[in-house]
């Protein structure tokens, strides 16, 4: 149990941490001022049964020091109460709300192949469940735990002042019941991962179901991906079930044994004044005892089974925390530095991902202000190049240099400064237009907004709407057509105004509606800047200043366009079955 207290304090950082240990001392005294009634109980026994047996007068003096004692106590109790409750309270959510933007951050900096091999359900988990438990459930779980043992210990330790022999009854009746506590959290153990296996699993399908939604429903398959999802949603169920179930057994037991120790006090307790061993008020005083002490052990036992599930949070929020990170800080003492060129090469760089080579032996020079097409088969590399090139991954080796200096060199953001995106597949936040825009500049003012979107040819749907740019979208962008969503997109790259611009297939689910608005939006875009675009449509190809062809993760060929179409080698191929695909009619 400590080792886990422990793990989950190392865990908070520093501030809160301290926040949970000035809890703790404070509990210490919440804890003290709680046995306090003890005393003020035993002043006002005390002068009952030296009226009733001695036949002393019942003084208001009596009254008046049980009562002061109690007075005290109470508030006592009470102010440290508050002050301990706040302390743990702001530890345990700003814990979880610094660790979500701590993990969010690490993430930033992982490499891209993390996110290949971890689901999103996974990773949505930790952030969201996992932290919710920990800011939540665990910071109750640990300070109950804690309070229980306090006020337990504190307890003895008020019980060894009137007599050691039911102090150590007590002690005892404390031993057996963490005896029995330790068995129940070892009898967790193995049901806790499965549960939390459950719980990622649960998030897991409901993110692949929802997002998957519309395929669903177009081949009919409702039934069978909701029989999926409800099985593991009954998982789940059962999980919680089943250690729940495991629980309550052997918290009966634990129950049990806490209540028997105080029936072993009471007895006890009536033995020893029936023997002439322990005086009468002494003897009452040992009965109330009895029934503080099984009740602050309970307090503390009936959640130690949570820690274990506390201590499986930590431990994946802390796996991810562990992953290592790129180099974002640079090896030069210049990795933020501007530079004046900012030509891009490539020398002999591979990359293999999960033991396939995906780049192999790739070296291009990619000057500035050029615009340079990618194109080639499906699978050959063309998305991973471009990654390489931007640094979402490092090379396995070779080396990639922008402005003669290789990218590892550059602080991250200072590099990811240099370079804008335009993906195929664009995503939008669940925020107002005017904020998706100037996601890369939040504090840009409107006037900067509306210009990159006129720029863009978004001004006028924009404004159409009911809100115009202050009109919230749907997450995803799922309220905008698809050419409204990838001209937001490109007014989002024009704001951030970055020298290199790469395009992934940027117009290939673009209606031709909506492609001339998009190529003068890409025109816009990419004046004055190095491009760098992987596209299947010959229009969009055909006057870059280089063409490379991308085949099996090497570069096959290399050249201009009318340079590519008289080698009559894979570019000419592609080049002839476009025109093939334009010519063809119903």
């Amino acid at each position: 149990m400590f080792e886990i207290l422990r793990r989950f304090f190392n865990f908070c950082d520093k501030e809160n941490r301290n926040k949970f240990y000035s809890a703790i001392v404070i509990g210490i005294f919440n804890s003290f001022f709680m046995a306090l009634r003890i005393a003020a109980v035993a002043v006002m026994i005390q002068g009952l049964i030296a009226t009733i047996k001695d036949g002393e007068p019942f003084t208001a003096k009596t009254i008046l020091l049980s009562f002061a004692i109690m007075t005290l106590s109470l508030i006592a109790a009470i102010i440290t109460k508050k002050n301990m409750s706040m302390w743990q309270t702001e530890g345990g959510y700003r814990t979880a709300a610094k660790k979500r933007i701590e993990i969010a951050e690490h993430l930033r900096y992982i490499p891209m192949g993390y996110f290949n091999e971890n689901s999103l359900g996974q990773i949505t988990s930790v952030t969201t469940n996992t932290m919710e438990l920990l800011g939540d459930v665990a910071t109750r779980a640990v300070m109950l735990v804690m309070q229980g043992l306090l006020d337990s210990i504190l307890i003895i330790v008020m019980i060894f002042f009137f007599d050691w022999r039911i102090a150590l009854i007590a002690l005892a009746g404390f031993g057996l019941f963490q005896f029995v506590n330790i068995f129940m959290r070892l009898s967790v153990r193995s049901i806790s991962v499965d549960k939390d296996k459950a719980d990622t699993e649960q998030v897991s399908k409901i993110l692949e179901y929802i997002q998957g939604i519309a395929e669903v429903r177009a081949y009919n398959i409702t039934g069978k991906r909701s029989t999926e999802l409800n099985a593991v949603i009954d998982r789940c169920r059962d999980m919680c079930l089943k250690m729940e179930l495991r629980c309550i057994p052997i918290s009966t037991i634990q129950s049990i044994v806490a209540k028997l120790s105080g029936v072993t006090i009471m007895l006890a307790s009536i033995f020893f004044y029936l023997n002439g061993t322990m005086l009468l008020a002494n003897s009452t005083i040992m009965l109330i005892c009895s029934f503080m002490l099984f009740s602050a052990m309970e307090s503390g036992g009936n959640y130690s089974a949570l820690l274990r599930i506390i201590d499986i949070a930590v431990k994946k929020a802390e796996a991810i925390l562990a992953v290592p990170t790129m180099d974002i800080e640079g090896n030069s003492s210049e990795a933020s530095m501007p530079q004046k060129s900012l030509a891009i090469t490539a020398k002999n760089i591979e990359f293999a991902y999960d033991k396939k080579k995906i780049i192999n032996g790739v070296s291009l020079t990619i000057p500035e202000r050029t615009t340079t097409a990618i194109v080639g088969p499906s699978g050959g590399g063309k998305t991973t190049l471009c990654h390489l090139l931007a640094r979402f991954w490092d090379v396995d080796s070779g080396e990639v240099t922008l402005g003669g200096k290789n990218i590892r060199d550059y602080s991250m953001d200072s590099l990811m400064s240099n370079f804008s995106f335009v993906f195929q597949n664009v995503y939008l936040f669940h925020d107002t237009i005017a904020n998706n825009i100037r996601f890369g500049e939040p504090d840009a003012p409107i006037e900067k907004v509306i210009a990159a979107a006129k720029k863009t040819s978004c001004h006028e749907f924009i404004s159409a709407l009911p809100n115009g740019y202050d009109t919230v979208i749907g997450e995803g962008g799922a309220s905008l057509s698809g050419g409204e969503k990838q001209r937001i997109s490109i007014a989002r790259a024009i704001m951030k105004d970055a020298p290199i611009i790469i395009l992934d297939e940027a117009t290939a689910n673009v209606d031709p509606e909506n492609e001339r608005d998009l190529m003068t939006a890409i025109t816009e875009l990419t004046k004055e800047k190095t491009v760098i675009m992987i596209a299947h449509r010959l229009k969009t190809v055909r006057h870059a200043d280089q063409i490379l062809v991308l085949d099996n993760g090497k570069i096959a060929e290399q050249g201009k366009h009318e340079d590519l179409v008289k080698l009559g080698g894979i570019y000419a191929r592609f080049i002839d079955s476009r025109k093939k695909a334009v010519s063809w009619k119903l």
